[in-house]
C-alpha cells in the first residue's frame, strides 16, 4: 500500500502543475483590470501604469506565471491586490469555516441518505420507494441559491428559529452552540443536493447486490434480514458508494461557492467571490491551488478505501 501511496503523490505533482498552468492563464486572461478596480477615479492613465508595473502586470503571461510559481515553491501565495494583506494568512483564515461547513454537510448528507437508500432498495416499487425516489430527485433538481434564499425566509424570518447568515452572532460569545446553529441552514443546502444522489447510488448498488446467490444463500441457512441486509448486502455495496463519496469532494468545493455567498459564511467560497469581484489574481490562484490538492487527496483516499471496504483489492 504505501508504495502505491507513493507513486499516486508522485503521479499528483505533473498534474497539480498542470492545473496551476491552466488556472493562472484563465485567471489573467478574464476580462478587466485589477487595477482599475481599486485605483482612485480621478487617477490619470500614467498612475495607473505605474501601479501595473509595481504590481508586474506589465510583464508577458508566462514571465508572471514563472514569478508566481517560484514564490509557491517557497510556500508564499504573494499579498493580495485589493487588501495588500498575505494571501497565505487571508486563506487560512477561511479554511477552518469552509472545513466545518463541508463536514458538517457531509455528515448530514449521509446521516439521510444512507438508510434511506437502504431501505429503498429493500422495499422496491413500494410507496416508500416512490417516496424516498421523488424526494432524491427534487434534492438534485433545487438550485442551492433558491433553497438557501427559502429556507432563510422561512426560518430565519417568518418562524425567527434560525440565523439567517454569518458563522456566530454579532456581540455573542461565539460558541459552540452559536456556531451549530448559525451553520445548521447552509450545510442543509449543500447536504441536499449531495444526498439527492447519494440515494439512487445507494439503492441502485444494493439492489444489485440484493440478487445475488450467496445472499439467498444466507436467508436459507435462517439468518434474520437484517443480517443479510445490513451486514453481507451492504458492505459489497459500498465500492460504489465510496466511488460517489469522492466525487463529492469537488462538487462540495462548487456549492460552497454559492452558499456561503448566500449565507455570508466566511469560508473560501465567500472569498472566492470577493476575489473575482476585485480582479484578485494572487487570491484566485491561493484558492485555486488549494481547491485542486483537496480534490487530488479526496481521490486518493477513496482509492485507500476501496481496499479497506474489500480486502480482495490489493494495490502491488
Amino acid at each position: 500500500m504505501f508504495p502505491y501511496i507513493v507513486r499516486r503523490l508522485l503521479i499528483a505533482i505533473p498534474v497539480l502543475f498542470g492545473v496551476t498552468v491552466f488556472s493562472f492563464f484563465i485567471v489573467n486572461l478574464a476580462p478587466g483590470n485589477p487595477v482599475e478596480m481599486f485605483i482612485s477615479p480621478d487617477a490619470t492613465q500614467a498612475d495607473i501604469e505605474l501601479k501595473k508595473e509595481a504590481l508586474g502586470l506589465n510583464d508577458p503571461i508566462y514571465v508572471q506565471y514563472w514569478r508566481w510559481l517560484q514564490n509557491l515553491l517557497q510556500g508564499d501565495f504573494g499579498y493580495s491586490f485589493s487588501t495588500y494583506a498575505p494571501v497565505g494568512e487571508m486563506v487560512a483564515s477561511r479554511v477552518l469555516p469552509t472545513l466545518l461547513l463541508m463536514g458538517s454537510a457531509l455528515l448530514i448528507a449521509y446521516i439521510i441518505a444512507i438508510p434511506i437508500g437502504v431501505i429503498s432498495a429493500t422495499r422496491q416499487y413500494s410507496w416508500i420507494d416512490y417516496l424516498t425516489t421523488g424526494f432524491s430527485f427534487m434534492g438534485i433538481s433545487i438550485p442551492n441559491f433558491f433553497l438557501g434564499l427559502g429556507l432563510i425566509y422561512l426560518f430565519a424570518v417568518q418562524w425567527q428559529i434560525l440565523p439567517s447568515g454569518g458563522m456566530n452572532t454579532l456581540g455573542g460569545d461565539g460558541g459552540f452552540g452559536d456556531t451549530i446553529m448559525h451553520v445548521l441552514l447552509p450545510a442543509f443546502v449543500l447536504a441536499t443536493g449531495i444526498a439527492g444522489s447519494m440515494v439512487r447510488y445507494v439503492r441502485s448498488s444494493m439492489l444489485e447486490i440484493l440478487g445475488q446467490d450467496y445472499l439467498r444463500t444466507a436467508r436459507s441457512k435462517g439468518l434474520r434480514e437484517f443480517l443479510v441486509v445490513n451486514k453481507h448486502a451492504f458492505r459489497n455495496a459500498l465500492i460504489p458508494i465510496i466511488t460517489v463519496i469522492g466525487m463529492d469532494i469537488p462538487l462540495l468545493i462548487g456549492g460552497a461557492v454559492v452558499t456561503e455567498q448566500i449565507f455570508q459564511w466566511p469560508g473560501l467560497g465567500q472569498l472566492t467571490i470577493q476575489s473575482i469581484l476585485s480582479r484578485d489574481y494572487p487570491t484566485l490562484m491561493a484558492v485555486n491551488f488549494i481547491a485542486a490538492i483537496t480534490v487530488l487527496l479526496s481521490n486518493l483516499v477513496t482509492d485507500i478505501f476501496y481496499s479497506v471496504a474489500d480486502p480482495r483489492i490489493k494495490y502491488n
